[in-house]
């Protein structure tokens, strides 16, 4: 064995989370008593999409994985594997989750701070590929047959915009990677441009080729440090290798790119106001048509894609357009990634061919229900998205589907919820969000939004009105029907999904003043059941604000006026004698 080789270590259990660092010591010494620990180089690592496999070992450059790795595994890894370079049958891990890796394909296997390592990935033969023997309308006819989406939430194909951006009149045109990712526990871009920048940059070259574009911009938000920093160095590493700047690779074509910060505002994911910003001016949307493809950047054909998107180009002209329509449903092609977050036990991100049911993203990816609590929706699409109930969950996860059921794809946000959860709750915190983040140009976002949101407050509160729902409805589809953009349009789709989905739910915060998770604080009441309490006086001792009253030789009971619903009292007691109503 004369080559360096790496070793990965990762626990991918969840029932003992410190196992890793004392199986990784033990690795150490054990390779340092055969005296291979200077040849050996051992770290601790992610491996996504392996969950609850016990310690799994990679191992480079064998590009083995082997799981439910135990210390009596050592000598033969040793052996077979790190000297002899065979593999061990009976270790070797099996993939058999839904997960397929495209977008994500470079992700944890290349340093993304070397572009050396992305050339031996096979990293730019794409761009090399069209600029030696493609023309435009061949690399056009390539996303035709491949169906790729945007994967920004719209759908749209992206062929269609790259092909109106490139016969637009214009002596200038541009390319925007938007990586202005807002939505609430959205990470898929960051993750990405963190992991893999070139690939982006790669395939907004590409875009830059196709449609006549001699500038790209990648805008960011400000609060993505690594993923800026990380941008700008891959940006001077393409341009140090001849893959951005005059004469690319020794032809005619001119193309540079360069990083703009967004300031934070959601409103700058959507396409107008993104240009807006970038501009100078204050981010807030416009009319279209015109469209960007025909009227963006400066009044000139611009292409916006967001990074997931982008990052697909590249894999598609290196295998076919119809290698990758080959991949998911017949209208909806490809892979899409996610942040799989809520009551799941595998959080994190994924990746898996579109049509994958939820029912198998939900167990077979993210590996079921954490709290034991029963499953009771999951929300796609983040503030724009809907509420998909349990009895849906084997639906298959594409635009179309998703649509029928009253949510979006998105960026790729998906909310794992157990019977705990309450509807009103969940639908009021994405309304807050969307009402604090509206720019305020229109009317029917502006002023709907705050309605529907103060409505949904009072009934939280319980003080709503029967007639509430009705009215919530009328001004939802108001918004979607008068909003300007895509923010207004699609903010309702929390309200409209929950209500069509859950409307028990409502009418119980309604008519019975009563919220059967728990969730809507002032419509709890808290008691002390005589029979069960001890006397301990922990409730007396514990409530803020002294509305616990009485002694120990009397027995304490609680002041309904003086409560705060803070659940303190219910939290201490260890006899189950405070009752939550």
């Amino acid at each position: 064995m004369e080559d360096k080789v790496v070793v990965l270590l990762k626990d991918t259990g969840v029932s003992n989370p410190d196992r890793t660092e004392d199986f990784y010591s033990e690795f150490l010494n054990y390779l340092k008593k055969k005296d291979l620990h200077e040849r050996v180089q051992v770290a601790r690592a992610e491996f996504a999409g392996i969950y609850n496999k016990g310690v799994v070992m990679k191992i480079w450059p064998n590009n083995v994985i082997y799981s439910n790795v135990n210390t009596s595994d050592f000598e033969k890894i040793v052996e077979k594997t790190i000297v002899e370079n065979t593999t061990i049958e009976e270790l070797l891990h099996k993939d058999v989750s839904r997960t397929k890796r495209v977008v994500l394909r470079n992700c944890g296997k290349i340093d993304p701070e070397r572009i050396e390592d992305y050339i031996s990935a096979g990293g730019y033969s794409s761009l090399k590929k069209i600029l030696k023997g493609m023309n435009p309308d061949e690399v056009i006819e390539e996303l035709k047959e491949s169906g790729l989406r945007g994967r920004g939430g719209g759908g749209f194909p992206t062929w269609m915009k790259w092909n109106f951006a490139r016969q637009a009149e214009a002596d200038e045109k541009f390319i925007i990677c938007n990586a202005d990712e807002g939505d609430p526990g959205a990470y898929m871009d960051r993750s990405i441009i963190e992991g893999d920048p070139h690939s982006v940059i790669e395939g907004m070259i590409i875009g830059g080729f196709t449609s006549g574009a001699s500038t790209g911009y990648f805008y960011i938000r400000a609060e993505y440090p690594l993923a800026i920093e990380r941008v700008q160095k891959a940006l001077d590493q393409a341009r140090e290798h001849g893959f951005l700047g005059e004469r690319i690779l020794g032809t005619d074509f001119n193309f540079d790119m360069e990083v703009r910060l967004g300031a934070g505002a959601f409103v700058c994911g959507e396409e107008t106001s993104l240009i807006a910003s970038i501009e100078g001016k204050r981010g807030t949307p416009r009319p279209r048509p015109p469209y960007p493809s025909v009227q963006g950047l400066w009044g000139k054909p611009t292409i916006i894609n967001n990074v997931e998107t982008l990052a697909n180009i590249p894999v598609i002209i290196e295998k076919g357009g119809k290698w990758f329509s080959g991949i998911g449903t017949e209208k909806s092609s490809g892979t899409k990634v996610f942040a799989l977050t809520g009551k799941v036990k595998n959080s994190g991100l994924i990746e898996v061919p579109m049509g994958v049911t939820l029912r198998e993203i939900v167990n077979d990816v993210g590996g079921g229900i954490e709290t034991g609590a029963e499953l009771k929706a999951v929300q796609t699409g983040g503030p724009s998205g809907g509420v998909i109930p349990y009895e849906y969950l084997d639906t298959p996860v594409d635009y179309e589907n998703l649509q029928k059921l009253g949510s979006i794809m998105g960026s790729g946000g998906m909310i794992v919820m157990d019977e705990t959860d309450c509807m009103v709750d969940v639908a009021r915190f994405y309304l807050r969000f969307c009402v604090d983040e509206s720019c305020g140009k229109c009317p029917p976002c502006r002023i709907g939004g705050y309605q529907l949101l103060d409505i949904l407050n009072r009934i939280a509160k319980g003080l709503g009105r029967e007639e509430d729902l009705e009215k919530m409805e009328k001004i939802s589809e108001a918004m979607v029907r008068a909003s300007l953009c895509g923010l207004g349009q699609t903010a309702p789709n929390p309200v409209f999904s929950t209500l069509k989905y859950f409307r028990q739910e409502y009418e119980e915060h309604v008519k019975d003043r009563r919220c059967r998770t728990g969730s809507c604080a002032e419509l709890m009441r808290y008691s002390i059941n005589q029979e069960r309490c001890t006397r301990c006086s922990l409730c007396f001792k514990k409530c803020p604000v002294n509305a616990v009253s009485g002694d120990r030789k009397e027995g304490y009971t609680i002041e309904q006026e003086k409560c705060i619903k803070c659940g303190e009292c219910y939290e201490v007691c260890r006899f189950n004698a405070v009752e939550r109503e």
